[in-house]
């Protein structure tokens, strides 16, 4: 538990929050854009989650899909601006 949750006592919220930071490091990591396998390594997920989070990702608008032949995921001006209020919540409480 860090500073802000142990002063806070926001457990209730440790799961969503998570969650947040699980998406934000998706699209960090599909910015220059980026293949399912390398999503699954660099996020430290196994297959079967990081779809959940791609197709929930892509319908928000938040990813695109490249048509090529290899599915790359890239992230989108939405997603960029997900990322930067992320970043700026979070200061907030440092």
């Amino acid at each position: 538990m860090n500073e802000v949750d142990s002063l806070l006592d926001l457990k209730p919220l440790s799961i969503k929050r998570s969650t947040i930071k699980l998406l934000v490091d998706i699209l960090k990591i599909a910015l220059k854009g980026a293949g399912k396998t390398e999503i699954v390594y660099k996020a430290n997920l196994n297959f079967k989650q990081v779809q959940k989070y791609l197709d929930f990702l892509v319908g928000k608008g938040m990813l695109s899909i490249s048509s090529n032949k290899r599915k790359k995921y890239r992230t989108t001006e939405k997603g960029k601006v997900f990322i930067k209020r992320y970043r700026e919540t979070v200061e907030l409480f440092l």
